[in-house]
């Protein structure tokens, strides 16, 4: 059966790391950043901006779902609310396709540590921190496998998923 992973998680808890480590697990696999959809400057998320990145999201994980080449589908992003969750896939053909809905979730101390270690890095601006934790409990409502990585590398939390 065909496979599409719905990987949610706030910033910074390492939902790209381990997808791309999925990614290398599974047969016949691809893997879509939703992050790569929001890759512009300057960064604004207005009603258009929105509009946009969802159907372009839609777009390229309807065109892996129909292409044979394709068994598992891996697609990250920060859905930290069930509105988002249930929005990207009543776009998606997912006939054929068993659906796995997760959230990587992790402590808050676990977490300011990853961020302050990318801000440390430039890798990211400080005020990611407190968006971030901000946004961690809205993670332990949504109707997903949750995934503790808080003590987990990405390559442990990729291995749990396969289970």
């Amino acid at each position: 059966m065909k496979r599409l992973y719905m990987i949610g998680g706030t910033m910074g808890v390492g939902k790209t790391a381990t997808c791309q480590i999925l990614k290398q697990k599974l047969d016949n696999s691809v893997f879509l950043d939703g992050d790569w959809c929001w890759d512009m400057h300057p960064f604004q998320v207005t009603q258009e901006t929105k509009k946009m990145v969802l159907e372009n999201i839609a777009f390229l994980l309807n065109n892996f779902i129909h292409c044979p080449a394709y068994e598992n589908i891996i697609f990250c992003w920060v859905m930290h609310e069930q509105d988002i969750v249930d929005d990207v896939l009543s776009r998606l053909d997912t006939s054929g396709y068993q659906v796995h809905a997760i959230s990587l979730i992790c402590s808050e101390k676990a977490l300011r540590e990853r961020l302050q270690k990318d801000v440390d890095m430039r890798l990211r601006t400080a005020d990611v921190i407190p968006r971030s934790l901000a946004r961690l409990p809205m993670y332990e409502k949504l109707d997903t496998v949750k995934i503790n990585v808080s003590s987990l590398s990405p390559e442990q939390a990729a291995d749990i998923m396969l289970i």
